[in-house]
């Protein structure tokens, strides 16, 4: 399957720019095994062809078999019905975690003017990281596990939940510190393991956008919170 597909460029006009939606699509294709092109689109510029392909539409989009798709939802639904097994479609609590807890935190900005609820935020996260799932539990074993010890929201693998939540999560790390100087409390270890073990694979390291792209894209937020 090779569909071409259209995402934000960054502060050069050709490197990936900071965009959690585009991340999570990258990361899914990536995960599934699909040989796919990718293309930058320099928001300032927008290419003719962009606007014939698909007028009025910022990325990401994707097309296949000359039909274009622009809705996230959409291309991640369509992506499972034609791609995945079913163990991709996760109905377990780390989809709804992914999903609901950030919500509120998805333009960093909110999570930075409301401090105390980011924090309360990523309580609830940490201790469900941290709170082992009924696969980590043997019923016939005398040990008691108390932690979990799993790498992600669902285990051990990747699962669409982590797609939607670590590019968010990320960005508000990197935001967080470059403008507000605050850090995810080091006590938060469900939290740093779920980070850790996320930059250890290529799949989110290599659709990451640098750093500075993110702190760029929130320079003039972080201004006017001043």
């Amino acid at each position: 399957m090779r569909g071409p597909r259209g995402f934000t460029a960054g502060c050069d006009g050709e490197s990936i720019g900071n965009c959690p939606f585009s991340q999570r699509l990258f990361m899914i294709l990536w995960l599934k095994g699909v040989i796919f092109n990718v293309t930058t689109v320099d928001l300032k510029r927008k290419p003719a062809d962009l606007q014939n392909l698909a007028p009025g539409t910022n990325p990401p989009f994707m097309t296949f078999d000359g039909e274009v798709k622009t809705d996230v939802n959409k291309i991640e639904e369509f992506l499972e019905e034609k791609l995945a097994p079913p163990r991709w479609a996760s109905s377990k609590p780390g989809f709804t975690t992914g999903l609901s807890l950030f919500s509120p935190f998805t333009d960093p900005s909110k999570a930075l003017v409301y401090e105390r609820n980011l924090l309360k935020a990523l309580k609830k996260l940490d201790t469900y990281l941290n709170s082992p799932l009924p696969d980590e539990i043997d019923a016939y074993s005398a040990e008691e596990v108390a932690v979990s010890g799993r790498k992600f929201l669902d285990g051990d693998e990747l699962t669409l939940a982590d797609c939607n939540l670590l590019p968010k999560l990320h960005i508000i790390k990197i935001v967080a510190k470059r403008y507000r100087d605050f850090e995810f409390p080091s006590e938060m270890t469900g939290i740093w393991r779920y980070l850790n073990n996320a930059y250890a694979r290529d799949e989110f390291t290599n659709t990451c956008p640098a750093d500075q792209e993110i702190e760029h894209a929130y320079s003039d937020v972080a201004k006017r919170m001043k």
